[in-house]
């Protein structure tokens, strides 16, 4: 079995082509950390993670690594639709991460404060619930009050792409921005929003790629 817990759409399906999909489960991970180093990881609250099989319900072997987690003291769920969940964690995903890059490093709390960032952030998750139903993924309109209410909890919170941004790290625009776009206009989608964050973060990530190599 493998097993990949990482953000975004594509994960399981690189691992199914290379290892085959029978093999592949795929996980979400709910809590915010940050990865310091090849070795270290900093945790700044719990949370918990859900699991699921790779385009199959959940069976004997996803329950038992459930508990496996969860005898090491790890709370952990398993999703009915792991592709579905993908898409709800999506919904907090695109627009904190997004904006907090583009607004110069801010946290979740300050994007909430603003009235007109607030505003772009409901936007955002409305457009994110669009195309996840237009890519037959059934997710309810209320997953982004859900998601607004899980951001209250996190306080001055940086998300960890936005502290890879800035340490320098590579970020997950493929996963995170660039898949569900191209996913959602192939399923005749219309993210406008998402389109223009993808574009953005793309091209500041190339400008900093060639700064970088200027340097070296």
């Amino acid at each position: 079995m493998l097993l990949t817990l990482q953000n975004g759409l594509g994960n399981e399906e690189f691992l199914a082509e290379y290892f085959g999909a029978e093999r592949v489960l795929g996980g979400l991970c709910f809590i915010c950390l940050s990865r310091v180093s090849r070795t270290e990881v900093e945790r700044y609250d719990y949370g918990h993670i859900m699991i699921g099989e790779y385009e199959s319900k959940p069976s004997e072997r996803t329950h038992a690594i459930a508990l496996h987690f969860s005898g090491c003291g790890i709370k952990c769920s398993v999703a009915e639709d792991l592709a579905l969940e993908h898409w709800r964690k999506l919904v907090w995903n695109i627009p904190f991460n997004g904006l907090s890059i583009l607004a110069g490093g801010i946290d979740t709390a300050t994007i909430l404060a603003d009235e007109a960032l607030y505003r772009m952030t409901r936007a955002f998750m409305g457009e994110v619930i669009d195309a996840a139903n237009k890519c037959g993924h059934a997710l309810e309109s209320a997953a982004a009050l859900e998601q607004i209410k899980r951001a209250e909890t996190m306080s001055e919170y940086k998300p960890s792409t936005l502290l890879d941004w800035e340490a320098g790290k590579p970020v997950e625009i493929q996963a995170i921005w660039g898949e569900p776009l191209r996913r959602a206009a192939a399923a005749g989608g219309h993210t406008p929003r998402l389109e223009m964050v993808y574009a953005l973060l793309k091209l500041l990530d190339a400008r900093r790629r060639e700064q970088d190599q200027q340097l070296s």
